[in-house]
């Protein structure tokens, strides 16, 4: 009997190792450098990549005009205006303050304050 214990306590310690070793197929990349050139590039969220094991730190360097670099790359008129608040204290109809409150770890007060600032 104690033979079967021992033979089931194994059986279970693989299968639970075996589930260790389990990565995922397609991990995400923390970076995407543009690329011209789709021959030997990565195809990374829609857009050709230099392979990441090829980056340069000259690929991160940029000694032009940067605002006409971050206009063209943001979908935004205006970059680097965050427009969350006036979609969160603003909306119509209004977020309940409570949630709101509860939210951002505000009182209520000054929730009705953003509020009537929108």
């Amino acid at each position: 009997m104690e033979a079967h214990k021992i033979i089931v306590a194994i059986f279970i310690l693989a299968l639970a190792s075996s589930l260790t070793f389990a990565s995922d197929p397609s991990p995400l990349q923390d970076f995407c450098v543009a690329i011209n050139d789709p021959k030997g590039s990565v195809f990374v969220n829609g857009k050709f990549c230099k392979d990441a094991k090829l980056a340069k730190a000259d690929d991160f360097y940029f000694s032009g005009n940067t605002y006409a670099v971050a206009f063209a790359g943001l979908s935004s008129e205006n970059p680097g205006v965050i427009t969350i608040a006036n979609a969160v204290f603003g909306s119509n109809p209004s977020i309940n303050t409570d949630i709101l409150a509860k939210a951002f770890n505000l009182d209520r007060k000054m929730v009705k304050n953003l509020q009537s600032e929108f």
